[in-house]
């Protein structure tokens, strides 16, 4: 693209020096008006000749009605109007038109080049080359070349190439470009690292854990530059705008050339002024700023929001984000930390070791949080215990073989299903029962932590226009409790189940005002179908996560929920732009046009109307990346 406008600005030196030549040779020569046809034509096809050629296959595949066509129409009209009786010669200002016409080409391309540049370098997260090490000695290769369960070596300075765990060494590594966070994170052996971070300290080892090309690093990069796919309500309006007031436009203007010269009774003395106003209206009617600066802006919306660590999947998205009236939130993972701990142990008729073993060996496959957590506090899987027939019940826990004994681990529900009396809890935290061969043998209480920053993500909310935050849950009525106290949303609801969190959604969408958008906000995996009925999916805290990226339509990429008031202020301020380019453009247009009628409006007014404003709007419209 940059040899392209090195070549336009050549072309557009090259003729503007000729179109000042031909200017003084037609005013120092007496020629011919073909002859001064000719001296002109050189400068104009230098120029514009591209120009012409495009329009002229556009006109073989039937795309009447672009920019070019009504540019090529407007100039060949001017340059032949001095052949009708009583007209005068429009040579310099044909010329002037096309040449004005290429500047704004060219200044539209080197700033849609910066925007994209910017994010480019951005992303700029996937390395070319990797250090994989292969029978004890270290070669550089195609990140692409390296197989899942390979050594990669990653040295201090370089991008880490693959998703792997670390297997030797400890770092720093700067996430910046992923997650938007500037402190680095400390990994050590047994660690995750993703691709896309910058080792900043100590040599590293790394075992391979995914492909190159499902990478973080590749998914993230692809998710990007295929953002701009899904059409924001504002784009599709403008694209469909575009095809009616073109057409409308062109037969307007064949209107303004033979009309008034007919109703005048003098159609050969006056059709050669109505045609040259006709010819400045198809100049001011291309609607070139706003097909191109509105996608822009979104574009530029999409990068800027990408420099927080958060990745929008589409321009309508991001026009959603900025018309938010409710946010809802799932609990774990989202407001709290998600990293859960057993905090007390309740056993009955059996020892806590023995309560602790059972709970553990039945979730032993669980991804859940609180499965994890009754995991850690009983480590030890190599005890020879035969586990079987693992089976998970749906928000209410799972249920197992253990030593051929079966074995229910789970909340109140999961024991009123099968007819157990529980006993209640007074410690604050999620309490799982377990009931043994039919008979109650005691609870475990798992405790979570808040986040730093949820309280006052959800303040951040109601200050940019949020008018309801809400918390969903599995989790029981005095946990959600405390929760929905300490970090400030408005309501709450408790003991859910997947579906009954998709019936809340529902409820809520139909509760909203007009106009406003919903988003929920969750984990990405245990959520889909929540996040799919939303207006907007959000995933929190999904570094690296595939299943989030796939179910969400927003990703924040750290673990903050402070990032979703600020991706909101960023979607607010590309909208804003988005509209300051609609107005700013149909306002100039709309008055030119008028003066145009009127014959108060000459060729190079029309051309500044419609390449000046594009320009301007294109500039305007870069201003999002720094959102």
């Amino acid at each position: 693209m940059e040899k392209e406008n090195k070549e336009r600005l050549v072309k557009i030196i090259t003729a503007a020096l000729l179109l000042v030549v031909a200017a003084i040779v037609s005013k120092t020569a007496h020629l011919k008006m073909w002859q001064e046809l000719l001296i002109f034509l050189v400068p104009y096809l230098i120029v514009g000749g591209e120009t012409l050629m495009e329009a002229g296959e556009k006109l073989i595949h039937g795309e009447l009605l672009d920019e070019d066509f009504l540019m090529s129409v407007a100039t060949l009209g001017a340059l032949c109007i001095g052949f009708l009786p009583g007209a005068e010669s429009q040579f310099p200002e044909a010329v002037f038109v096309m040449l004005f016409f290429q500047v704004g080409e060219l200044f539209e391309d080197m700033a849609e080049d910066r925007s994209r540049e910017s994010i480019t370098k951005l992303m700029d997260i996937r390395p070319d080359t990797a250090n994989v090490e292969r029978n004890r000695i270290v070669t550089v290769v195609n990140p692409q070349e390296i197989a899942v369960g390979e050594t990669i070596v990653v040295r201090p300075g370089e991008k880490v190439p693959l998703d792997g765990i670390i297997i030797e060494g400890s770092t720093s590594l700067d996430t910046v470009a992923l997650t938007g966070e500037s402190v680095p994170r400390g990994a050590t052996a047994g660690d995750n690292i993703l691709s896309g971070c910058v080792n900043l300290t100590g040599v590293i080892k790394a075992r391979v854990t995914r492909l190159f090309g499902e990478s973080t690093a590749s998914k993230i990069l692809d998710l990007v530059e295929n953002a701009t796919d899904s059409k924001s309500k504002s784009e599709s309006f403008i694209t469909r705008f575009a095809k009616v007031y073109t057409p409308i436009v062109v037969v307007a203007a064949l209107l303004l050339a033979f009309l008034p010269p007919l109703l005048s009774g003098d159609f050969g003395g006056q059709f050669a002024k109505w045609l040259y106003r006709a010819l400045t209206f198809l100049i001011v009617s291309c609607p070139c700023a706003l097909v191109i600066s509105i996608p822009l802006a979104f574009f530029a919306g999409i990068g800027g929001a990408s420099r927080k660590g958060i990745l929008v999947k589409g321009a309508n998205y991001l026009e959603t984000m900025a018309k938010l009236g409710t946010v809802v939130f799932d609990k774990t993972g989202t407001l709290t930390e998600g990293v859960f701990e057993v905090t007390a142990v309740h056993p009955e008729k059996i020892d806590g070791k023995e309560l602790l073993h059972l709970a553990a060996h039945v979730e032993r496959y669980s991804t859940h949080p609180v499965a994890v957590s009754l995991r850690n506090a009983y480590p030890d899987e190599s005890d020879d215990c035969s586990v079987e027939q693992i089976e998970e019940i749906a928000g209410k826990g799972a249920k197992a073989i253990v030593n051929g004994k079966t074995v229910y681990v789970g909340n109140s529900k999961l024991m009123g299903s099968i007819g157990t009396q529980w006993k209640e809890c007074e410690r604050k935290g999620t309490v799982v029962h377990v009931c043994l061969d039919g008979e109650y043998v005691g609870h475990i209480v798992v405790s979570d932590r808040v986040k730093e920053d949820a309280a006052e993500a959800v303040a951040s909310l109601k200050r940019s226009g949020v008018s309801k935050t809400v918390m969903l849950t599995g989790d029981k009525e005095d946990v959600a409790a405390s929760v929905a106290s300490e970090v400030g949303v408005d309501e709450f609801k408790a003991g859910l189940l997947p579906a009954d969190k998709v019936a809340e959604v529902e409820r809520l969408l139909e509760g909203r005002a007009k106009g406003e958008g919903l988003a929920f906000v969750g984990d990405g995996i245990n959520d889909a179908p929540v996040l799919a009925r939303a207006d907007v999916g959000i995933a929190m805290g999904a570094l690296g996560s595939d299943a989030a990226i796939e179910a969400a339509d927003v990703v924040i990429m750290d673990d903050k929920p402070s990032r979703l008031a600020e991706g909101m202020r960023v979607a607010g301020r590309t909208l804003g732009i988005a509209r300051q380019n609609t107005v700013f453009s149909i306002s100039v247009k709309v008055l030119v046009l008028l003066l145009a009628m009127a014959g108060l409006a000459a060729m190079w007014m029309a051309v500044l109307a419609d390449v000046g404003v594009m320009v301007l709007a294109v500039l305007n419209s870069t201003r999002a990346l720094k959102a």
